[in-house]
């Protein structure tokens, strides 16, 4: 379950994702530069192979480890994609392109955001979607909904099945999350109790009204990082955290964790992107990224704890904070800080990164040992579970 915002503006462009995906599902942060490819190849992408094109631009993505696609990610010319599972109507295939192999493709071949809706909608008629999505449940399969933005634009674009709507932002405030929501397509097409399940209105809701005073990155970290009218999460015994933004997973028949953030600022002047790389934007830092500018971030992550991977050091924080965030969330005085001054003056990405991990570092060092876990037992059981399966140290 996920987020994308935008907002249009006479001042530019601000767009906001969260990737909300199973627990242990490690999301990559990848730089892959523009290439040239022979006439006649093929791409293969998570469960197809398609035609390539002659030429591929430079991309910035953040993807499930795991899959060829993407979440959300940028290209070379500014253009820049979120994704929405959605629950339709129409039959779910087995096989086909998923949301995050088109959000990927749409990247690599397109240097505006209507260039990148045509190819989208191009791919899905020829090709279709379908294939697992799922990291614990690989059998699990949805269709899609997109936010494609570049510096002047942004547009919706919601599938079922082959079928597909499309809706120009022309101002303002536009939120999806996992429900169809393009009038006349929506009321066609929609699953409505799978989408009450997803909680996608009660979200969708929240995120634009938060969005509505949005001024610049800090006040979009501020949409992502959001727990509803809490500071930190009220837990639901069936649907976990699904209703807000930033999602801490649980619930006996539905659950989602936030595993990684990401932030574009495409207005005149900035054209600058920001990620967690890390899971809980409530506790991680937003650094800053561009296409042009890769950083090394030690191990690729997987699905088990490595040291050498950053997302897990971060994960280790995370859990051990979540388990009773008011005791112990001692650091974030110091990431507001830090975020703060990077927003006003954004470091190199390197210098951000090199820091962040200082601090991280440290932070975890501090975390207080032992004590009572203070939330629901459910809560408890998931997250014991799943830091089993990791290996994760002192989960």
């Amino acid at each position: 379950m996920c987020d994308t915002i935008v907002k249009v503006g006479p001042d530019g462009v601000l767009f906001a994702k969260n990737s909300d995906r199973d627990a242990n599902e490690a999301q990559v942060l990848q730089w892959i530069p523009a290439r040239d490819h022979p006439a006649g190849s093929k791409v293969v992408c998570t469960h197809m192979a398609v035609p390539q094109v002659a030429r591929t631009h430079a991309v910035l993505l953040s993807r499930p480890f795991w899959m060829w696609g993407a979440e959300m990610g940028t290209n070379e010319h500014g253009v820049v994609i979120g994704n929405e599972a959605v629950f339709t109507d129409q039959p779910y295939s087995a096989t086909g392109l998923t949301g995050m192999d088109l959000l990927r493709l749409a990247l690599e071949r397109s240097t505006t955001a209507a260039g990148a809706v045509d190819i989208i909608v191009d791919l899905l008629e020829e090709f279709g979607q379908g294939g697992g999505c799922g990291f614990e449940k690989r059998d699990f399969t949805y269709h899609n909904s997109f936010i494609v933005a570049d510096p002047t634009s942004a547009i919706v674009v919601e599938t079922a099945g082959r079928l597909w709507a499309v809706e120009e932002v022309r101002s303002g405030v536009r939120s999806i999350s996992n429900g169809l929501t393009i009038s006349g397509f929506a009321e066609e097409h929609r699953n409505e109790l799978r989408s009450r399940v997803a909680a996608c209105d009660v979200r969708s809701e929240l995120t634009a009204a938060l969005t509505a005073d949005a001024s610049g990155v800090g006040d979009m970290a501020a949409v992502l990082r959001s727990h509803g009218t809490a500071r930190w999460p009220h837990y639901d015994l069936l649907t976990g955290t699904l209703g807000m933004p930033c999602m801490h997973g649980g619930g006996l028949i539905a659950g989602s964790v936030t595993v990684a953030s990401w932030i574009s600022d495409l207005r005149p002047g900035a054209n600058l992107h920001w990620v967690t790389a890390t899971a809980s934007p409530c506790l991680s830092l937003f650094k800053p990224v561009s296409v042009e500018t890769p950083v090394h971030l030690g191990l690729t992550p997987v699905g088990t704890f490595d040291e050498g991977a950053l997302w897990w050091r971060q994960e280790r924080l995370n859990r051990m904070v979540m388990a009773d965030p008011a005791r112990r969330a001692v650091h974030l005085g110091e990431r507001d800080e830090a975020e703060s001054a990077w927003f006003a003056d954004p470091p190199t990405s390197a210098e951000a990164f090199a820091r962040a991990d200082r601090m991280l570092r440290r932070w975890t060092e501090s975390v207080p040992r032992g004590g009572e876990d203070t939330r629901p037992w459910w809560m408890r059981r998931y997250w014991d579970k799943r830091s089993r399966v990791a290996g994760l140290p002192g989960g």
